[in-house]
């Protein structure tokens, strides 16, 4: 059975991920992963996201991929058996250095990190034979590249499959040290390919644009391929974004999980779902295409003149509760929305109900026409049940 790896910022953003579909979540610890500037998790967070997930049945792995430095290593044994101990799935590591010592000292799975950039079959292998249980390829592969790794080596392979991508190798960069002094190999990045810049000829002249000079990325999304993909072979597809919003992960993975179940419970008469990708493009705020999937990397895969990324507007509230009896559901607002809005809930089964606004309360059950403070909290009657973790998004299609 393929797994379906989601992104978890924060514990409140592993069980969102969890409810919504996810079968495994990957997240930071206090120290040593690729995410520096998300909350992360401390060793007491870890112990309840892995208690909760291991309930459902769910796996937890933990990121410890950052490129090593000396004083890392005092502290590296006793960590990585403090995850051992809490019950953590497996880790994630690209530095050789903390592979060795997590295979030597505790009995922990070790999954190779994109950021190891594996790209080949003897890659793969060589770190098979070292003990590992799991290549998460670079990103910059093929489909034939894939194809042709699962075929020569006998180890689970995890490819990316939705999110940002990186313009370099993945995450190889020093353009965050050289502008910023952050380091991108131990969770720094400050995204300057995302920055505008001004262009020079070689005289020192400066080149004129429409709009300043990028090289950002857009994003990847190899939706529309999962049944290939699922046919190849592939152990674990995962979606990046530990710093997006339950918003996102919940969109983003439960979208994933219906593409997924409906090819595996009707290989024969699978029909894909386009409406799918108009939901995955109104929750994100840049464009995406399948990158290096069917081996194209040119200028439509990036933005050099410039981009509009607008923040997400389209998700309005979480439902916090709903009273059966009084069909009365309490939300907390995240977007401006008004009375005679256009709505839909949905949660982390099939359902999606459409609904006007037709009467909005505050919280003293008095009549309003807007809610617009941030993270306000209303009443608003819906018919149809519903229940907490159901989230209230425009309705544009």
């Amino acid at each position: 059975m393929v797994e379906l790896l989601a992104p978890a910022g924060d514990l409140e953003r592993l069980k969102w991920a969890i409810l919504y579909g996810a079968d495994a979540v990957y997240c930071g610890g206090p120290t040593l992963g690729m995410r520096a500037n998300t909350t992360n998790f401390t060793l007491e967070e870890l112990k309840e996201g892995v208690l909760f997930s291991h309930q459902r049945g769910k796996k937890v792995y933990v990121t410890v991929n950052v490129v090593l430095h000396n004083e890392g290593i005092d502290t590296l044994e006793s960590y990585l058996k403090s995850l051992e101990e809490i019950g953590v799935d497996a880790i994630i590591v690209s530095d050789p250095a903390i592979m060795d010592v997590a295979l030597k000292t505790t009995k922990l799975h070790v999954h190779i990190s994109t950021q190891q950039s594996t790209l080949n079959k003897e890659a793969v292998q060589y770190f098979a034979d070292k003990g590992v249980s799991r290549i998460v390829l670079g990103r910059e592969l093929s489909k034939e590249n894939i194809e042709d790794i699962i075929k020569h080596t006998n180890i689970e392979i995890e490819t990316f499959i939705h999110g940002s991508m990186c313009a370099s190798y993945s995450g190889r960069c020093v353009l965050s040290n050289f502008f910023t002094g952050r380091d991108a190999n131990r969770g720094g990045c400050a995204q300057i390919c995302r920055w505008d810049f001004a262009l020079e000829n070689y005289k020192g002249r400066y080149i004129k644009g429409d709009k300043p000079f990028t090289f950002c990325t857009k994003d990847l999304s190899l939706l529309k391929y999962i049944p290939e993909m699922i046919d190849m072979g592939i152990t674990s597809f995962k979606i990046e974004g530990r710093m997006r919003s339950v918003y996102y992960i919940a969109t983003v993975v439960g979208i994933y999980r219906k593409v997924i179940d409906s090819y595996l419970h009707n290989l024969e008469n699978y029909q894909y779902n386009k409406n799918y990708e108009r939901i995955l493009v109104n929750c994100a705020n840049r464009e995406s295409t399948p990158q290096f999937f069917h081996d194209i990397y040119d200028e439509t895969c990036q933005y050099y003149n410039g981009r509009m990324e607008v923040s997400n507007q389209d998700f309005l509230g979480v439902v916090l509760d709903y009273n059966k009896e009084t069909k009365i559901a309490t939300i907390e607002q995240r977007n401006y929305f008004k009375k005679g809005d256009f709505v839909e809930f949905f949660g982390f089964d099939d359902k999606m109900i459409s609904y006007t606004l037709d009467e909005i309360y505050d919280e003293n059950m008095c009549m309003i026409e807007v809610v617009n403070h941030p993270k306000q909290v209303v009443q608003i009657k819906v018919k149809e049940p519903i229940c907490a973790y159901y989230l209230m998004r425009i309705k544009r299609y």
